[in-house]
């Protein structure tokens, strides 16, 4: 009698096979990712170009380290206030505002002879506190700074503000940017001039930093459009589209006024 053959059946087993298995939940958590990601974008094209630049001073200077957990909200519920920020004081003396002036005349006539004639240089003095210098850095015809109907500076505007900044952040002065368009409406027609400007001042303010102007120096960054032309007689003169640079030497009193002035609005 013949013994019956064994047979032995061996099962492969698949975990999920071709319909299931992990790598679904990791794609998931990809794409729930990349749709993050985007709507940030998203999100970042809608906002201001002044909420923009808040956003960025403010996580150039956040730390977890210090007031951890308190947002600004939270303090404003506790106490019911929130406190401006304090305008620091110079400790230093005053340099003579005429010289400091002259400084950067000499600095414009010599490294930067072929862009001189972009560059104004203003000074005024407006109170025994408050000194000045007004530093105007204009486009001319057929001389651009900025791209046409855009807030990116061309490498002359950029040459111009590195060396200006490779003078401001060895100075113990504040720094306000302004920045200003002639009356034509925006080239690109999609934004208009007051959007225009203050971009410019934003793009402005970020080359000075980026040539090591520190950030507690920049007291405000602000666009004004049209409203204040460098020659009134024609609003469409290409120098009315301009970055102004006001370099204060000593505290000053006018922006220090603001901010006791928004201060004193909350209650």
């Amino acid at each position: 009698m013949s013994t019956p053959p064994i047979i032995v059946k061996r099962v492969k087993k698949v975990v999920g096979g071709h319909h299931g298995g992990s790598w679904k939940i990791a794609y998931a958590d990809f794409l729930a990712g990349m749709m993050t990601f985007f709507l940030l974008l998203w999100l970042v094209t809608l906002m201001e170009p002044k909420t923009k630049a808040q956003v960025a001073a403010y996580f150039k200077k956040f730390n977890i380290f210090s007031k951890a957990g308190v947002s600004m909200l939270m303090e404003f519920y506790r106490t019911g206030k929130i406190q401006a920020p304090k305008v620091q004081t110079l400790t230093q003396e005053l340099p003579p505002v005429k010289g400091e002036g002259e400084k950067f005349k000499k600095i414009i006539e010599t490294r930067l002879k072929s862009l001189q004639e972009h560059v104004l240089v203003e000074i005024t003095e407006t109170s025994l506190k408050e000194k000045v210098v007004r530093i105007e850095i204009m486009e001319l015809v057929n001389k651009p700074l900025f791209k046409a109907g855009s807030a990116e500076l061309l490498p002359e505007g950029k040459e111009i503000l590195k060396v200006l900044a490779e003078t401001i952040k060895e100075l113990p002065v504040f720094v306000s940017v302004e920045g200003h368009t002639d009356a034509s409406p925006s080239r690109a027609g999609k934004v208009g001039n007051w959007e225009l400007s203050t971009a410019r001042a934003i793009s402005a303010m970020l080359e000075l930093e980026k040539n090591g102007v520190h950030p507690d120096k920049i007291l405000e960054v602000v666009g004004y459009a049209d409203k204040f032309p460098l020659t009134k007689e024609n609003p469409y003169d290409p120098r009315n589209r301009r970055i102004t640079l006001t370099i204060h030497y000593g505290p000053p009193e006018g922006f220090k006024a603001k901010a006791e002035n928004a201060t004193a609005l909350i209650p």
